[in-house]
């Protein structure tokens, strides 16, 4: 797991006084080259620049899955977290079905913010012979790392739009999301899945030597879909034009969801309110240099997903602004 450490600059103010004491917050997310983690040390950055006596200790790597367990344990203070997740941690089913404490720890797991973890990405090269997901029988694949929340969602998305299983109609490698994407540059896999708030590094990368193809499915409008989308993941298209090497001479259709920054629900509520107001009150320092960025949005980021509750220092800067009452 690589770490780094953000030191926080600017006065942290509170109701009463300044703090007195210097604190440091652990925060954990996925590897560190992905858009959602990206997306996070983009949140540490920004509240480097306006705080003081708080530091933001990230380590970068690992299953979001797992940083919840810990978070909720209190080894960890900030994670990567998600509506759909949540619910399941909360729920003790999929990936927590095995973790009899998953529950009781959710309980410990509080909302910071949401923002659009980006349309998936189903790339092959532009020469293969697969041109839609439904031409995937037989075909290995990268979904993710078995076991995350990516690879479950890949997966559902495949079966719900063309009834191709893992495992029984093509095969997913078990790799994290590093030796995954070499997998793909080395041509060991057939496709590879990356959702993203686009430009990707990966593709970028990818389309410097080689051309690509996004795939959608043949049929996206029928029940099973509608009903594994549920409420907290939509549809949304891949556009044509997004990278030099793209072959795609049209939008593909696809799908997206929320994720999120999660926060230790017993973390003090003044630091909480301070790292939401420094970050939503100076995100244009980074909109120009980040695109991306300009996906984000403060009403976005408070709206209600799922069983996952605000923490009361991110609501009580989500009230002031009036995004929520």
């Amino acid at each position: 797991m690589r770490n780094f450490t953000m030191a926080v600059a600017a006065a942290l103010v509170t109701t009463g006084s300044a703090m007195a004491e210097n604190v440091t917050l652990k925060m954990a997310t996925i590897a560190p080259s992905l858009g959602q983690a990206i997306t996070m040390a983009t949140f540490a950055n920004v509240v480097t620049d306006q705080l003081d006596n708080v530091s933001i200790e990230v380590s970068a790597g690992g299953a979001a899955t797992l940083h919840q367990m810990e978070v909720g344990r209190g080894n960890l203070d900030l994670t990567m977290t998600s509506p759909v997740i949540y619910n399941l941690m909360a729920a003790g089913k999929a990936m927590y079905k095995n973790q009899p404490e998953a529950p009781a720890l959710s309980e410990n797991l509080d909302l910071l913010m949401w923002f659009p973890y980006g349309q998936y990405h189903f790339a092959v090269r532009a020469d293969s012979d697969i041109r839609t997901l439904d031409d995937l029988e037989g075909a290995t694949v990268f979904l993710g790392p078995q076991g995350g929340g990516a690879y479950s969602g890949g997966r559902g998305w495949i079966e719900a739009t063309t009834g191709l299983k893992v495992g029984e109609d093509y095969e997913a490698i078990k790799a994290n999301w590093q030796t995954g994407f070499q997998a793909f540059l080395d041509g060991k896999v057939d496709m590879y899945t990356n959702g993203c708030l686009d430009p990707c590094g990966q593709f970028i990368q990818f389309t410097e030597t080689e051309n690509v193809r996004f795939l959608g499915p043949e049929e996206h409008d029928n029940e099973d879909v509608t009903k594994w989308l549920g409420q907290y993941r939509w549809r949304e298209e891949v556009p044509a034009g997004l990278y030099k090497g793209q072959v795609n001479d049209g939008p593909v259709m696809s799908w997206s969801t929320a994720v999120g920054i999660g926060v230790r629900g017993d973390l003090d509520e003044e630091i909480v309110y301070q790292i939401t107001k420094a970050f939503w009150d100076n995100l244009d320092q980074v909109t120009s240099d980040a695109p991306w960025a300009k996906a984000l949005s403060v009403e976005f980021a408070a709206q209600q997903r799922g069983k996952m509750k605000l923490h009361p220092g991110a609501a009580r800067y989500y009230r002031e602004v009036g995004v929520i009452k």
